[in-house]
């Protein structure tokens, strides 16, 4: 009995040394891809973010209103450094990626590829995000501009509104584009757009009735003839 644990017990420390020695190669390769990784993206992360502020990259988002909807939403880096970080983990995560493939675990063989097939979808939803953002700060401070110069009581609320329309719409066209849950998110987006719109047209309605039956009133009085022109009985 002692000797058949024994040998149970040294066929196992033998497995597990065939195996550990199959698998430190690409441990070490993983390490090493994982160090370059790093290194790369510091790099470039920091060559970027002196680029993008030699050129001016932090005052243009202040312009357009990007840097204060970043602070707005508690990031606190500046435009400049919320590009550079993205980079990094760009070249990290495909760099990570790299080193799961030469570990050749099992399921996780194809990280790489699936990585290179979800990037280009990926990268054309987040643009489509930062183009609804930039869109969505435009167009919300063009009609706040205009409505207050118009005198208009409800200007910061239409601006909003026009705000959160454009960035539920650039969301739901993001998430349509990764093919996430297609169908409910229009579906969504059509419920939350109708209601929208449904809610400005009631309050325009009920807020604005006395206006426009002041502007009816002037109008059926401007196409009033005068009185020595109306038709009289004989």
């Amino acid at each position: 009995m002692p000797d058949r644990w024994g040998d149970g017990v040294w066929t196992a420390l033998l497995e597990t040394r065939e195996r550990l020695a199959a698998i430190l190669p690409g441990l070490f390769v993983l390490v090493v891809l994982l160090g370059l990784g790093v290194l790369l993206g510091v790099i470039t992360k920091v060559v970027l973010e002196r680029g993008a502020r030699a050129f001016g990259f932090d005052r243009v988002m202040e312009r357009w209103g990007v840097a204060a909807s970043l602070r707005r939403s508690g990031v606190q880096r500046a435009p400049s450094g919320v590009l550079g970080l993205l980079a990094f983990w760009a070249i990290f995560l495909f760099f990570a990626s790299a080193g799961v493939d030469a570990v050749a675990l099992p399921g996780a063989h194809s990280a790489t590829a699936l990585l290179l097939a979800f990037l280009p979808p990926l990268f054309a939803a987040l643009l489509i995000l930062v183009a609804g953002w930039l869109l969505a700060n435009f167009l919300g401070q063009t009609i706040l501009i205009a409505a207050v110069n118009a005198r208009l009581p409800e200007a910061r609320l239409l601006a909003r509104v026009a705000h959160w329309a454009v960035i539920l719409f650039a969301v739901a066209t993001a998430l349509t584009h990764l093919g996430i849950g297609k169908e409910m998110v229009l579906v969504a987006f059509g419920i939350t757009f109708g209601g929208l719109v449904l809610a400005l047209a009631l309050a325009f309605g009920l807020g604005g009735r006395h206006i426009a039956a002041d502007l009816l009133r002037r109008r059926l009085r401007r196409e009033s003839p005068p009185p020595q022109e109306r038709l009289t009985h004989l």
